[in-house]
């Protein structure tokens, strides 16, 4: 495969009239590129940072799309499902173009296939960061036993608090300090897309996130509870919320990523009535 197969953009609407419907056709494992793009049609192309993003798209002869990706600098490469020879193409049409990528996120395979290439092409160490599974909602259950405290949709009074448990978030996460966290607390309060779990009083036990619904799936992100208040079953709470919500909004597929190494979370979820779709990986690139 000739790496000119791969079609490069840095124009959102062309890449979204050439690709959109490829990623629509499976909502589920593409719902990282869906709601990454449906931010920056709604934002603006810099909403997470002020590198330009880059596009591709794989097509066989006919046209049809068989693969696409999606760059938002400083973050790494959102990569959907490609085999080694496509993969090898990509790295091969990247690595002469000069760009350089902090980290590639695809399903297991394409992921190790890609940083395989990546390495053979650049000389860059590639190790993997975090190990993933991708969950879509089954039939909602509930904790039995509800914690103390009410759901709340979180307002621009919460912004502060947000922004600070956003970034603990992050950093609980490996993502580290650097991304201005003001641009996405303004986006989810803008449509009410963070559920608090406050106690009696009024005091923030823990919050859960939703994104907006594309090609009829939302994805609960991110679940944040303060260290000194977990175990508590905050969590469970506010994620059965966001997820009820979602349904009762009409989202065909409430999904969320887990992180493989924390078997707290993955257990709770499947209790909540979250079934597994498949699992992702995301590689880091040494310098």
């Amino acid at each position: 495969m000739h790496p000119e197969s791969w079609q490069l953009t840095d124009d959102l609407d062309d890449f979204l009239a050439r690709a959109g419907g490829f990623l629509r056709s499976r909502p589920a494992p593409h719902t990282v590129p869906l709601t990454v793009t449906d931010t920056l049609r709604r934002h603006g192309l810099h909403y997470y940072g002020s590198g330009t993003p880059l596009f591709g798209t794989l097509a066989a002869a006919d046209g049809t799309v068989l693969a696409a990706l999606t760059h938002t600098p400083p973050h790494g490469l959102c990569l959907t499902a490609v085999t080694p020879e496509q993969a090898e193409a990509l790295a091969e049409r990247l690595a002469g173009l000069g760009h350089r990528l902090p980290e590639v996120s695809a399903e297991r395979d394409a992921a190790a296939a890609f940083a395989a290439a990546w390495r053979r092409r650049t000389g860059r160490a590639a190790a993997v960061l975090r190990r993933q599974r991708l969950y879509r909602l089954g039939e909602l259950t509930p904790p039995e036993l509800a914690p103390e405290g009410r759901p709340r949709i979180a307002g621009p009074a919460d912004r502060e608090l947000l922004l600070r448990w956003f970034g603990e978030f992050a950093q609980a996460m490996g993502e580290g300090p650097g991304r201005d966290a003001g641009p996405w607390a303004d986006a989810r309060l803008s449509y009410g897309g963070i559920t608090l779990w406050e106690a009696a009083d009024g005091t923030p036990l823990a919050m859960a996130g939703a994104t907006r619904e594309i090609a009829g799936q939302v994805r609960v992100a991110p679940v944040y509870t303060p260290a000194a208040l977990r175990g508590r079953g905050y969590a469970g709470a506010v994620t059965a919320e966001v997820s009820r919500a979602a349904r009762a909004a009409g989202a065909a597929e409430v999904l969320l990523f887990t992180d493989l190494a924390n078997p707290t979370s993955n257990a709770l979820y499947q209790r909540l009535g979250y079934r597994e779709v498949a699992d992702f990986t995301v590689w880091a690139f040494g310098d």
